[in-house]
């Protein structure tokens, strides 16, 4: 009977992690209908200049595969330059810290 119980104890735990993970499934997946790209951040990536250099590379150029790959070093330079940016910031706050000090 014991074993029985346990085994009933353990389906119920997977079943409630099944509920978990298909509502997270379901919310990732609500995050690429067309409706929520549309809303608020869609429209904000909309003006990103990225996607315009992305969509005037693939015109210039008429390769994908070039255009492409322009597109991912100027994301990664991009990123640099925020990490960098977001360092810089952050010594002239200690900097300024210490001064007070």
């Amino acid at each position: 009977m014991s074993r029985l119980k346990q085994l009933e104890a353990r389906r119920r735990v997977l079943l409630e992690r099944c509920d978990e993970q298909r509502e997270e499934l379901a919310a990732r997946i609500d995050a690429f209908s067309p409706a929520a790209l549309l809303q608020g951040a869609g429209i904000a990536q909309l003006r990103h200049p990225l996607v315009w250099t992305a969509l005037a590379a693939m015109l210039l150029f008429g390769r994908t595969r070039k255009a492409l790959k322009i597109i991912l070093w100027m994301r990664g330079a991009l990123a640099f330059a925020r990490r960098a940016a977001d360092l810089v910031r952050r010594l002239s706050e200690l900097r300024s810290a210490r001064a007070e000090d």
